[in-house]
C-alpha cells in the first residue's frame, strides 16, 4: 500500500526541557525536524544508514528480516535477508561493505556482503544478542546486561568489554546501539530514553527523554532503533510496531 510522506511543514518542539537524573547526569530533550512513515508491522531490533540508505532488521520468530527501507516513504525496497524460523533478529551494523546480524537466543551471528547481501561467514558468541554497532576498528555488541563487548569484525572473537555506569549504578537494558560522533547511544529496553556513553570510561555522559514520541504510539511497543546519517549528520529513531520514524534533534537546554 502507497505511504503519505509525513514530513512536517516547519520543526515541532515536543520536549525541550532538561531535568537531571537522580544521579546528576543531564537529560536532554529533543526537537522534532521530520516525520517520517514507518511500516507499523516491523518489530524494529536494529536500524542503520549506509551511504544514505536505510536498512532495518526485524525481529519475532518467523518475521526476522533484514530490509532496506525507503527513508522518505517508509516503504520497504528490498528483502535482503531473511532468517530461519527458529532464530530471532536482532540488531545490525555496516563496516566495510559487510553487515553484521545479531540473534537473540540462538548464539549465533551472521556476516552478508553488502551488495549481494550472500551469507559470507557465520560466527557464534555465548551472550544473547541485542544491539550491534562499530566504532570504525571494533563492533560492539550489547547483550541486555550493563556491559558492552567488544568483537573484532575479522575474527570475530571478544577483545575487550566495558560496564555502562550512571555515577556508579549499573544501567542495564542495553539494547540497539548507535556510535556517532564519538559517543556511543543505546536504547534501554522497557525505558523511554537513550542512554549516551563515553566510550573510554563507559560513563554515561546524558540521556535524552523521548516519552513524547512513545505515547504518541499506544499500540506499539517500545522504543527501539537509532541510526544517524554521517554525512548529513541527521539522527533519527523509531520503535518496535511504530507507524512513524523520527529525524529529531538533541536539545541540551
Amino acid at each position: 500500500m502507497k505511504r503519505v510522506l509525513l514530513a512536517s511543514l516547519i520543526p515541532i518542539l515536543l520536549c525541550s526541557c532538561t531535568k537531571d537524573a537522580p544521579t546528576g547526569t543531564p537529560v536532554y530533550g529533543y526537537r522534532v525536524i521530520n516525520t517520517y512513515p514507518h511500516e507499523a508491522s516491523s518489530f524494529t531490533q536494529g536500524l542503520v544508514i549506509e551511504q544514505g540508505q536505510l536498512y532495518e532488521s526485524t525481529g519475532n520468530y518467523g518475521e526476522s528480516h533484514i530490509f532496506k527501507v525507503d527513508l522518505e516513504s517508509g516503504r520497504i525496497q528490498k528483502r535482503c535477508g531473511s532468517l530461519p524460523g527458529k532464530q530471532w533478529g536482532e540488531g545490525i551494523t555496516i563496516l566495510n561493505n559487510r553487515l553484521y546480524h545479531l540473534t537473540y537466543r540462538s548464539h549465533h551471528g551472521y556476516v552478508y556482503d553488502l551488495e549481494t547481501f550472500d551469507v559470507v561467514r557465520t560466527f557464534q558468541y555465548p551472550a544473547e544478542g541485542w544491539g550491534l554497532t562499530h566504532d570504525g576498528t571494533h563492533l560492539i555488541m550489547s547483550n541486555g546486561s550493563a556491559t558492552l563487548t567488544y568483537l573484532d569484525p575479522n575474527t570475530l572473537e571478544p577483545v575487550g568489554t566495558m560496564d555502562v555506569l550512571d555515577d556508579k549504578t549499573p544501567v542495564r537494558d542495553l539494547n540497539e546501539l548507535e556510535y556517532i560522533e564519538g559517543r556511543i547511544y543505546a536504547n534501554l529496553w522497557l525505558s523511554d530514553r537513550i542512554a549516551i556513553i563515553k566510550p573510554d570510561t563507559g560513563k554515561v555522559e546524558a540521556f535524552i527523554d523521548l516519552t513524547g514520541l512513545r505515547i504518541r504510539h499506544p499500540r506499539g511497543d517500545v522504543l527501539n532503533g537509532i541510526a544517524y546519517d554521517s554525512e548529513t549528520k541527521r539522527l533519527y529513531v523509531t520503535g518496535k510496531w511504530w507507524s512513524e520514524m523520527y529525524e529529531i534533534e538533541i536539545v541540551k537546554e
